[in-house]
């Protein structure tokens, strides 16, 4: 098998490239200036790409040409994503900025790279599409962080669509829908209000570990439970249970 991992250098791309090099699997891992792990660049069955997907220029560039090629990765994983906070107290232009560059970045990127993916897939009748959403496309955020709520509920629809079109094809698609996960991205919050505040509300009294989505997503990519398509996963410690 064989796979392109956006974000893959850190977080939860990082234990998501660990758990499919662990089974075999090809990667192309992308990352926007962050140096990858040694381990994964000693790895012969690893390709590094740079790219910042803020930068829809940068991403036709350096993407698109990927499913271009004699032989093309058979999953994708749109992890990459961006949390930027923006209340409502901000002026427009700012606060426009903000929603701008994060629909860019979870929402516009993630939908452009699958539809190349998906062209490429109908030709070979194979392709597991796996996007990491969040918990927020189903409880909300607070207003400040209304964009990514957004753009995370608008990746499970979008999600929901290819799996309704591509099934006869032999393509799937599913969501995972991630609570706070132990990553750089949420050790400012847990700095900021500690640890317990943020296990409130979970089944345990400790954050998730973004080792347990690897697994589910490496879990996902083997092609075992095609029937799943549309489905999105949650895993947030029992914090919010749908």
């Amino acid at each position: 098998m064989y796979a392109l991992v956006t974000g893959a250098s850190r977080g939860i791309g990082k234990s998501i490239t660990k758990a499919l090099l662990r089974d075999d699997f090809r990667i192309i891992g992308t990352a926007r200036s962050s140096e990858f792990p040694n381990e994964f660049t000693q790895n012969n069955r690893f390709q590094s790409l740079y790219v910042d997907l803020s930068d829809p220029i940068a991403v036709e560039k350096k993407i698109k040409p990927i499913f271009e090629r004699e032989e093309a990765p058979n999953v994708l994983i749109n992890n990459a994503g961006i949390f930027k906070e923006s209340g409502f107290d901000k002026g427009d232009e700012f606060w426009l900025e903000q929603w701008d560059q994060t629909m860019q970045v979870n929402l516009r990127a993630p939908a452009l790279i699958s539809k190349w993916a998906l062209n490429r897939w109908t030709k070979e009748g194979e392709g597991y599409l796996i996007n990491v959403s969040s918990r927020a496309a189903y409880r909300g955020d607070t207003q400040e962080y209304s964009a990514y709520a957004a753009s995370k509920g608008g990746l499970v629809a979008f999600t929901k669509s290819v799996a309704r079109d591509f099934g006869e094809q032999g393509i799937s698609a599913y969501s995972i829908a991630p609570g706070f996960i132990k990553t750089d991205m949420a050790m400012d919050s847990i700095d900021v209000y500690g640890e317990e505040y943020l296990t409130q509300g979970m089944a345990f009294d400790e954050i998730t570990s973004p080792d347990e989505v690897g697994e589910l997503v490496a879990f996902l990519a083997s092609g075992k439970v095609p029937h799943m398509t549309g489905s999105t996963f949650h895993i947030n410690g029992g914090s919010y249970m749908i």
